[in-house]
């Protein structure tokens, strides 16, 4: 059997730069995405374009449920986008995604074959949210493993570098420029630079920056 992957798929940086990750360490590479009502419906659309120009068998699951249970900045255009201050979680966090996300994508898996899951999680640049901790994945791996008696590996090849090293990995495997233009990491839906005023756009701007000035510095 072919050494196949599963990646969490949002058509954002990271995830974009895990996809491409994938298609160089797997034989095989699929992609799923979750629709639980977010507030930009351009994000299921850039990663089912993604996934079409690239010829990556994608689907899209229905995680509505989500958005009942736990309202937040990215699933309610009422709730201002706000960083975390003094100890609180930013308004962006929503209670329980990627542990939902990862159960779903490790059933998904097995039914396919596949063992490997690859999700863009990263601590280094996690702004505060639990569920992107290694700690974390490596708990929810176990308890997949147990709960389905099948052999998941959860890959996070982002985990432990910064915005700026995920541009040099996207740039290592050829494809910075087509990050740059076609992801969407922008809170307010706009795909490419985005807006340049939210959270994500200045945290996106600035690893661009300082990779850039790095590469520059090397030549």
């Amino acid at each position: 059997m072919s050494k196949a992957a599963l990646v969490v798929f949002s058509g954002g940086q990271d995830s974009t730069t895990c996809l491409f990750w994938a298609m160089k360490n797997f034989d095989k590479v699929e992609a799923i995405t979750f629709n639980y009502n977010q507030r930009h419906k351009q994000e299921i659309e850039c990663a089912t374009n993604i996934a079409q120009e690239w010829n990556i068998p994608h689907m899209v699951i229905d995680m509505s449920l989500l958005n009942q249970l736990a309202p937040n900045a990215l699933t309610r255009s009422d709730i201002e986008i706000k960083t975390g201050e003094n100890g609180q979680l930013p308004t962006t966090f929503v209670d329980g995604r990627n542990l939902l996300f990862l159960s779903f994508a490790a059933v998904v898996a097995k039914q396919k074959g596949i063992s490997h899951i690859v999700t863009g999680v990263c601590e280094t640049d996690f702004s505060g949210y639990p569920d992107c901790r290694d700690v974390f994945v490596k708990s929810l791996n176990v308890t997949l493993n147990l709960a389905m008696d099948y052999r998941f590996i959860i890959d996070t090849p982002l985990m432990w570098i910064d915005k700026a090293d995920t541009w040099e990995l996207a740039d290592q495997l050829g494809r910075l420029e087509y990050v740059q233009q076609h992801t969407l990491t922008c809170y307010n839906g706009i795909i490419g630079a985005g807006c340049g005023e939210c959270p994500a756009c200045k945290l996106r701007s600035a690893g661009l920056k300082k990779y850039l000035e790095k590469k520059e510095a090397t030549q």
